[in-house]
């Protein structure tokens, strides 16, 4: 806990943990105490990828058992079924756009409006003090850690720029804040270089105080609904998604039909017309009208297999087998691409499979009924695991990727040669610029996610946050430096800083800047010399920024060991992938359009002009075999691949 002085007052062993609401069973706490005694030895990303599996499944066991907090004191919150009557039945068998009634019995559980719960009990988080809010100076821990050298973009090579899109497209469908209408001013020290005297950024709006222990530990509200239903492109109401939906008795999205190919409607603002438009450049304009297609083209199937079905019985099961879809393939396939560990390509696949895999689990249906390590978490049961299902603020946290983001984006013809067409500014494909190259540079839909498949983006690092980023000013006119709000945020909604975060995942904590680098004395003494000699003060961001990184993981293991619990989290909460898993929730053609597909499927579904290249890619979201064209030409300064 942090006191006014700037100095940070902490045990060095971990806090007492409050009485857990899950308990593991017997088989479970004896496969713990095991983990525990090899990983004394032996750490789990070091054992054979199957058995360092498991020993993440029991990582989660414990992480389940002491990290999920509810937002709120009272578990009245979530509502009942008594003072929550469902309206319309139909929402049995549909998702509900606001959220509601994904659980029966707290119908309010998960909806849009609900606070974000906390990974740590809510007493290690308090609001900070002004004093505490600005020290050490964001701006200054931005410019140090955040910004990109001149020439210094430090690509990420393992992944493709399609990577960066899609978690982007996916935490629109996750989390979105409340803003206050009071402003934080950010101090600017003398010589600053920032665009414009003055830096401001609206605060966080805190949630009413319904409990006393909201005064000290405020809770923030979702705007989104947190479960994996696909808001970014249906809305988080259902008066949004009434209005994003054909006026015919088909179920389908409404899209507009050029000559040069389909495109997001616009309102009369030149605002994408679908269920979350913020922050938008041409990576959400490619996926969002890929899903859009998507959500249309099982319309079709649908009405095919059951033509006496109402529109609102076909836009329901569409939307129930999309959303399905966007969740398996993040699961197993972008997951083991940006943590490309041997463990992690087993456990990703065994979250949805099972450890008996895809194929017998196609063939045979569940081999365990309840057991989500044997027969995946899809169907295995619905589970709060003792706290009412929300996304975290520290989950919020460990999304904080704005350093994947290129400074330029280099286009390519999908099809001939892959020849290279244009090179443009990320500034000049965002906000109303995003679909310029498509609408009017001479690239099509399939030229650009080509061209997204072989593009790198930026690492997760220090010193990798774009210009663009830093000096950015949105369409409602308000100017920031996102490095300097990543860190303000953070801190803002009681974030822990880096060495309690840790302390409060059980992890080991770094007693000295030098062992927290592992080893980097140049990075160790920039450390210090920034945040005053005072470890425990380093911001989680960029002490995750600063640790050693696993081999072939795309990120830090203290942002992972939060990614582990709530990954599986959203899965096992809901009761339509957990609970009614089956063809009498998805039809027989929606569930299996579900596991048949895969990003392959859709891309090519959508555009085949891509189906050659992509047979010849083992992971969408790592980069994708190039054309002869694409390979002559490329170098790190377009951020296409270098030319081999």
């Amino acid at each position: 806990m942090s006191n006014n002085n700037g100095t940070t007052n902490v045990k060095e062993e971990a806090p007492a943990p409050p009485t857990p609401s899950f308990q593991p069973g017997l088989g479970e706490r004896i496969g713990l105490g095991a983990f525990h005694a090899i990983n004394k030895v032996i750490p789990w990303y070091k054992l054979p990828g199957f058995i360092g599996a498991f020993n993440l499944a029991f990582l989660r066991i414990e992480l389940r058992q002491y990290n999920l907090y509810d937002g709120y004191a009272s578990a009245a919150a979530q509502g009942s079924a008594a003072d929550e009557p469902m309206p319309d039945k139909r929402f049995l068998t549909a998702r509900n756009s606001d959220g509601k009634f994904n659980s029966l019995e707290l119908p309010r559980m998960g909806c849009a409006g609900m606070r974000f719960g906390r990974n740590f009990p809510r007493r290690f988080t308090p609001k900070p003090t002004e004093e505490e809010l600005f020290t050490p100076d964001p701006r200054m821990i931005s410019n140090r850690f955040m910004a990109r050298k001149e020439n210094g973009f430090i690509p990420a090579t393992t992944l493709n720029l399609l990577a960066a899109a899609w978690i982007q497209f996916q935490t629109h469908d996750w989390f979105t804040h409340e803003e206050s209408t009071e402003k934080l001013d950010i101090p600017l020290s003398a010589g600053d270089k920032w665009i414009h005297e003055h830096m401001q950024l609206h605060r966080t709006k805190p949630d009413d105080v319904l409990d006393p222990s909201d005064v000290k530990c405020p809770g923030y509200k979702n705007a989104n609904t947190a479960w994996w239903d696909g808001s970014q492109i249906y809305g988080s109401s259902e008066a949004a998604t009434q209005s994003l939906r054909t006026k015919t008795a088909d179920g389908k999205l409404t899209l507009d039909e050029r000559k040069i190919g389909t495109f997001l409607p616009r309102d009369d603002q030149g605002n994408p017309l679908t269920g979350f438009n913020n922050n938008w450049w041409i990576g959400m304009e490619l996926l969002h009208t890929l899903f859009a297609l998507e959500h249309n083209a099982i319309c079709d199937k649908l009405r095919e297999a059951y033509p006496d079905w109402t529109g609102d019985m076909i836009f329901d099961k569409a939307r129930l087998v999309n959303c399905a879809l966007m969740a398996k393939i993040h699961t197993v396939e972008w997951t083991p691409a940006i943590l490309a560990h041997p463990a992690l390509q087993v456990g990703m696949a065994a979250n949805w499979w099972g450890i008996v895999g895809e194929k017998l689990t196609k063939m045979l249906g569940r081999i365990s009924k309840t057991s989500e390590i044997i027969s995946g978490i899809p169907g295995s049961g619905v589970d709060q695991d003792g706290a009412p299902f929300s996304l975290t603020e520290e989950f919020v946290s460990v999304y904080r990727m704005h350093s994947l983001m290129p400074d330029n984006i280099a286009f390519f013809d999908a099809t001939g040669n892959g020849t290279h067409k244009s090179t443009v500014p990320l500034a000049d494909v965002a906000f109303s610029k995003a679909q310029d190259p498509l609408d009017k540079g001479g690239v099509s839909f399939a030229d650009a996610f080509y061209s997204f498949g072989i593009n790198y983006p930026g690492a997760i690092t220090n010193h990798n946050t774009p210009d663009f980023l830093r000096n950015l000013t949105t369409p409602d006119g308000q100017s920031r430096d996102m490095g300097t709000v990543d860190i303000l945020r953070d801190r803002e909604r009681g974030v822990p800083r880096y060495c309690e975060f840790r302390r409060l995942l059980r992890m080991s904590v770094p007693k000295t800047f030098e062992e927290l680098t592992g080893g980097n004395k140049a990075l160790a003494k920039e450390l210090s010399d920034a945040y005053d000699g005072k470890i425990e003060l380093v911001d989680a961001l960029v002490g995750s920024h600063s640790e050693p990184v696993i081999p072939g993981f795309g990120f830090s293991e203290t942002a992972f060991r939060v990614f582990i619990l709530m990954a599986s989290r959203r899965l096992k909460s809901d009761r339509f992938i957990a609970g009614s898993w089956n063809e009498d929730m998805y039809t027989k053609v929606g569930f299996r359009w579900v596991q048949d597909s895969g990003m392959k499927d859709v891309l090519g579904r959508h555009f085949p002009e891509l189906r050659d290249t992509l047979a010849k890619s083992k992971n969408v979201f790592a980069p994708w075999e190039m054309l002869d064209g694409s390979r002559m030409y490329g170098g790190v300064e377009t951020n296409a691949p270098p030319a081999k």
